[in-house]
This record gives structure tokens, sequence and C-alpha cells, in this order.
């Protein structure tokens, strides 16, 4: 049995909370969670994660028509 919100405490007596997996399905959930936990959550709108601007390819279609 599976948490879904990783919270052990949230057992809704519907069982709304709850999912049945297999063991590395659920192994890889828990992995998933410590990841986000311990790394952040991935989200490309962090001013952190700064967009990449150069591309390499600019120039290809001028280079394919010589």
């Amino acid at each position: 049995m599976h948490h879904r919100d990783h919270n052990h405490d949230n057992n809704p007596s519907d069982g709304s909370n709850w999912e049945l997996l297999c063991l590395y399905c659920h192994d890889n959930e828990h992995s998933r969670y410590i990841d986000q936990v311990r790394y952040g959550s991935g989200e490309t709108n962090s001013p952190d994660n700064a967009k990449a601007t150069h591309n390499p390819f600019s120039e290809l279609a001028s280079l394919l028509k010589k």
C-alpha cells in the first residue's frame, strides 16, 4: 500500500489516499519523492534555472542551401 500524498498520517476511511503498487513501482515512487525533496521540484520557472539562449543550428539552413 502506498500513500499518494506521502503523508502516512492521512488515512481517510474511503481509502482515497492509498494506491496498490508493485514492489518496484513503490520503491520508484519513494525514490522520486526523496529526489524531489532533496533537489527541488525541477520547475523551469525558477530564477536559478536560466534558459539556454545559444542555438548551434541557427546557420544550418543557410549552410544546407550551399
